[in-house]
Parts: structure tokens; C-alpha cells; sequence
């Protein structure tokens, strides 16, 4: 087995990933509003376990083969050379403001529940980086005005000619 498949496999773990974070996000539910009510903290903690496992999950994604595009969605704005720098150019600003959230929030609170959010902030919006980069790798692979025939070959290859 190659590594790319390995890593490619590997990127399915996203998927439990998510699901433990989509438990955190129903758990404060689950007791019922007026115990969350006496208990504020309770949501969050969830939140903040939330951030960290969709982090963690977004890092794993970032694993899977940038080579092939998932839906006709992302492969229209990968092939467009305006559409794929506004994602990244978004994507970029998205990262920045999680991130400098994260840290401002970490390093002005002494203690509290401002502090633990920002864990689970820097965490996802470091999940955040290895998206960017996969992303970066699927612009520069399926770029219509960069390389025609290896996208006709790649996108198509049960047609025959």
C-alpha cells in the first residue's frame, strides 16, 4: 500500500471524529433545559469539546486525496481560477480571525470559561491550516487554465475518446 492511500484511508477518520463532536453538541440537551439552566457551564464545556473534535476532524480531512474533487460544487470552484483564489482568500481570512480570536481570548482571560473556549479555538482553527493547504493542493490540481489535459484525464476516466 502506498502512502497516499495509507494517508487517503487515514482521512476517514474524520467521520467518527464529527460524530463525537455532534454528541457534544446534543449532550447539554440530553439533561434536559432546566438542569442546564443551573448548570451554564455544562454548555460551554460542550462547546469548547465541540471545537476541538471538529478541529481534529478538519485535520484528518486534510488528509484525503487532493487529486480528486468530492462534488460538482468543489470541483466548479476549483476549476476556476477567480472562484479558487476567493475560497482561498476566504479561507485565509477565516483562519486568521479563529486564530487571533483563539489566542487573544487565551492570553487576556487569567481564568474561566473565556479561556477554555479558546483552547477549543486554536485547535479547530489549526485543523483549519491543514485544510488550507489540501485545498491549496486541489486549486493547483484541477486548475483548468494550468493543466486541461490532466484534469480531462483525471475527472473522466471511463470515457472513452
Amino acid at each position: 500500500m502506498r502512502f497516499k492511500t495509507f494517508f487517503h484511508y487515514l482521512s476517514y477518520l474524520q467521520y467518527p471524529l464529527l460524530l463525537i463532536g455532534l454528541y457534544f453538541v446534543l449532550r447539554p440537551y440530553f439533561s434536559g433545559f432546566e438542569y442546564l439552566r443551573e448548570n451554564p457551564k455544562l454548555l460551554f464545556q460542550s462547546l469548547n469539546s465541540v471545537l476541538i473534535f471538529m478541529g481534529l476532524a478538519i485535520s484528518f480531512s486534510s488528509l484525503q486525496d487532493t487529486t480528486k474533487t468530492q462534488n460538482k460544487f468543489s470541483r466548479k470552484i476549483w476549476e476556476d481560477p477567480v472562484k479558487g483564489k476567493v475560497a482561498l482568500i476566504l479561507m485565509c481570512f477565516l483562519i486568521l480571525f479563529t486564530l487571533l480570536f483563539g489566542l487573544t481570548g487565551y492570553y487576556i482571560t487569567p481564568e474561566g470559561i473565556i479561556k477554555e473556549l479558546s483552547i477549543g479555538t486554536i485547535v479547530f482553527s489549526l485543523g483549519m491550516f491543514g485544510l488550507l493547504k489540501a485545498a491549496l493542493e486541489m486549486f493547483e490540481n484541477h486548475r483548468k487554465d494550468k493543466n486541461p489535459e490532466a484534469f480531462s484525464k483525471a475527472d473522466f476516466p471511463l470515457e472513452k475518446k
